[in-house]
């Protein structure tokens, strides 16, 4: 059992079943929301989402954590 890939979260996304581009409009407004050093958690199910939103978070300069699952359910971990 792996405790490694056990990130805690202090706001959880879940735009499972949007398409673009609420998945990377939700996430922006997650990351206003979130203080320095927090985690948000993304779940969502759209590709082409699961692309951008990394994409995003590097233009950002912020830091992603992780890219977990298949291209029609993942979830991102990004540290603001």
């Amino acid at each position: 059992m792996s405790e490694l890939k056990t990130v805690e979260a202090n706001i959880t996304v879940d735009c499972r079943g949007e398409t673009c581009p609420v998945p990377l409009v939700e996430t922006r407004k997650a990351l206003r929301r979130a203080a320095p050093g927090d985690v948000i958690k993304v779940l969502g199910t759209h590709p082409a989402s699961k692309k951008e939103i990394p994409m995003a978070v590097e233009a950002l300069g912020l830091k992603l954590l992780s890219v977990e699952g298949t291209d029609t359910d993942w979830t991102i971990y990004i540290q603001r």
